[in-house]
C-alpha cells in the first residue's frame, strides 16, 4: 500500500513536470490572454473640457483622430451638433456599437447635452473593449464654437444613402478623379470651383431635398455642406470618411 502512494506521487510530480516543460505555448497563451483581459479591463472614460474638444472641431486636420458621437434623440442632433459629429441616440447604442467596432483602438468622444447620457455611453464603449474613450462636456454646458446643423455619416452609411435614391449627391474632388469614378447621379465641384459652381445648386435645387456631399477626406465636401446650410436647406449630410479613407463605395465612371 505505501509502494502504491509513493509511486502514484512520483508519477503525479512527473506529469506535472512534463506539462510545465512540454506546453509552454500554452501558458503563454494564458498569461497574454490574462494580460489582455485586463488591459481592457483598465480601459477607463476621460473627461474632456468643451475647450479642448472645440480646439480640436476647429482645426480640420484633426479630425482623422477623432470620432466624435452625439448621443441626444435624432431631432435633437438635427437642430444643433458640433461639427463632425455623428448621430447615435443613447436609447439604441448598446445595440449600434458593432457600427464603429472599428474604431476600438481610437478617440472616441461622446457628447449630449449636459454630459449624463454621454458618460452612459462612454462606459458602454470601454465595456465593449473601446481603450480610448472620453467623455465631452455638454453642448449646454460648454458654449461649443463649432456647431453646425449639417449631419455627419461615415462611409457606410454614406454609401446607403446613395442607394436609397433620394439623395442629390455633390462629389467635391478635382475633376479628373470625378471622371475615373464616382457615386451614382453624382455632380462634381471641384475644390478650385466651389463658389462659382454652387450657385448652380442655388438655383436648380429645391431646398427641401435631401442631398449628400463627400469627397477624398470629408474636409472640402463639408464646406459645400455648410453653405448649403448657411443658405437654408434643410436636409445636409456629409461623408465624413472620404474615398481615401473608405474602400466600400460603388464608383463608376457613368454621368
Amino acid at each position: 500500500m505505501k509502494m502504491n502512494k509513493y509511486v502514484l506521487t512520483t508519477l503525479s510530480i512527473a506529469a506535472a513536470l512534463s506539462l510545465a516543460t512540454s506546453t509552454p505555448s500554452y501558458a503563454a497563451h494564458h498569461y497574454r490572454s490574462q494580460a489582455q483581459t485586463e488591459k481592457v479591463a483598465k480601459a477607463k472614460v476621460k473627461e474632456m473640457k468643451g475647450k479642448e474638444l472645440d480646439k480640436y472641431l476647429g482645426d480640420d486636420k484633426q479630425k482623422e483622430n477623432y470620432l466624435v458621437i452625439d448621443v441626444r434623440s435624432v431631432e435633437e442632433y438635427e437642430a444643433n451638433h458640433v461639427k463632425w459629429a455623428i448621430n447615435m441616440p443613447i436609447d439604441e447604442f448598446a445595440k449600434n456599437v458593432k457600427k464603429i467596432k472599428g474604431y476600438k483602438d481610437k478617440n472616441v468622444v461622446t457628447i449630449c447635452n449636459s454630459g449624463k447620457k454621454s458618460g452612459e455611453a462612454a462606459k458602454i464603449l470601454t465595456s465593449k473593449g473601446f481603450t480610448k474613450v472620453y467623455n465631452a462636456e455638454g453642448v449646454k454646458s460648454y458654449k461649443y464654437k463649432n456647431l453646425t446643423q449639417v449631419k455627419y455619416v461615415l462611409g457606410k452609411e454614406a454609401q446607403k444613402l446613395v442607394d436609397t435614391g433620394d439623395y442629390y449627391i455633390i462629389d467635391a474632388r478635382m475633376t479628373n478623379d470625378y471622371n475615373q469614378g464616382h457615386l451614382k447621379g453624382a455632380i462634381n465641384i471641384a475644390p478650385n470651383e466651389i463658389d462659382k459652381k454652387i450657385k448652380d445648386v442655388y438655383k436648380k435645387v429645391d431646398k427641401d431635398k435631401k442631398i449628400l456631399t463627400y469627397c477624398y477626406s470629408g474636409n472640402k465636401s463639408n464646406v459645400i455642406a455648410q453653405k448649403l446650410v448657411d443658405k437654408g436647406y434643410k436636409d445636409v449630410t456629409n461623408a465624413n470618411d472620404g474615398t481615401k479613407e473608405y474602400d466600400g463605395y460603388k464608383l463608376t465612371d457613368k454621368k
